[in-house]
């Protein structure tokens, strides 16, 4: 996961323009519309809408958005679309397994639009089954490094039952099985510890490594099928190394 995970910080060093920084306040909505759908609109017996307003919140988004996404999701604004939270498979060039976590309104449009990425790649879309079994669920947190102590939070994430500490000099990031997320969570909020990004999220059980040039195809592909607006997460099983890291930092420079 090291290579994934600094291709995340790559990515949130990102200049944001606006219309990227709208696209992520409306796949922020979703989330939280999709949680007060499944839960109600109560943070105090809704812990996933809890997270996925916390998330919102330390992206900056919004007040009323928040609310108007709440407001949906209860059914208290009944100009909202019904949206449903689907996982799409598939393969990207060279063999990379993909899991697209999509949250949408129109399910013909989602798969057409992901096709065509994948198909003009040289890419499929796989039936369902074909690939998740690649991938494990996993608790995954992600801490500024400046201004909190390494060790405290390993201390913390041990104690919560946590497989896995690191930190790469911007990030400490927590990954465990699913069923410690909320007392991680609850531990880390009970020291006062930020956490900027948080979730259940999918981890490929084994990474393919490619030569860079693959590398970075794939990355590419994995880019767009981001930017599509029904996508709220792409998962792969692409090993990224530091070589292709150090490109993909120059290429946002």
């Amino acid at each position: 996961m090291s290579g994934h995970s600094k291709w995340s910080t790559i990515k949130h060093k990102k200049a944001i323009t606006d219309a990227r920084r709208g696209q992520a306040f409306t796949k922020l909505a979703r989330e939280i519309e999709m949680a007060a759908r499944e839960g109600g609109g109560d943070i105090e017996t809704n812990f996933s809408l809890r997270l996925a307003i916390e998330n919102a919140r330390n992206a900056n988004m919004p007040k009323d958005n928040v609310e108007r996404a709440i407001k949906r999701g209860t059914g208290e604004d009944k100009d909202g679309a019904k949206m449903e939270q689907i996982y799409y498979e598939g393969y990207a060039p060279h063999g990379i397994a993909v899991m697209l976590k999509c949250i949408t309104d129109n399910r013909n449009r989602t798969v057409s639009d992901i096709r065509h990425i994948l198909s003009k790649a040289g890419g499929s879309m796989g039936d369902s089954g074909s690939v998740a079994w690649q991938f494990s669920n996993v608790s995954y947190f992600e801490i500024p490094a400046e201004g909190n102590d390494y060790d405290t939070i390993f201390e913390l994430a041990l104690e919560a039952g946590a497989e896995d500490v690191t930190e790469d000099g911007d990030y400490i990031r927590i990954v465990g099985p699913v069923e410690i997320f909320k007392t991680t969570h609850d531990l880390l909020q009970d020291k006062g510890i930020d956490v900027e990004s948080s979730g259940l999220r999918l981890q490929p059980n084994q990474e393919i490594a490619l030569d860079l040039e693959k590398t970075l195809q794939v990355v590419g592909v994995i880019e767009k099928l981001e930017e599509l607006f029904d996508i709220q997460e792409v998962y792969s099983n692409l090993e990224i190394s530091d070589e292709a890291l150090e490109k993909l930092a120059e290429a946002d420079d």
